[in-house]
């Protein structure tokens, strides 16, 4: 799996945080989307894939491998 995020699209709700702590934090600065994992181990893929289902604003991509 691969990451890409849109920081432009990102509106700081959080979701994405909430749903995988491991792969997403927030800036303190605006609350927009901070990637922490753009590979995330196999574990991490529900959690990557329920965050960006979750995301009001589509910011984040997934690309499965």
């Amino acid at each position: 799996m691969q990451i890409e995020i849109d920081e432009d699209r990102c509106i700081g709700a959080g979701q994405c945080v909430l749903a995988a702590e491991d792969v997403f934090d927030q800036r303190d600065e605006d609350g927009v989307v901070v990637l922490l994992d753009d590979s995330p181990a196999p574990e991490r893929h529900e959690a990557a894939r329920q965050a960006a289902a979750l995301c009001p604003a589509a910011a984040i991509a997934l690309r499965e491998d």
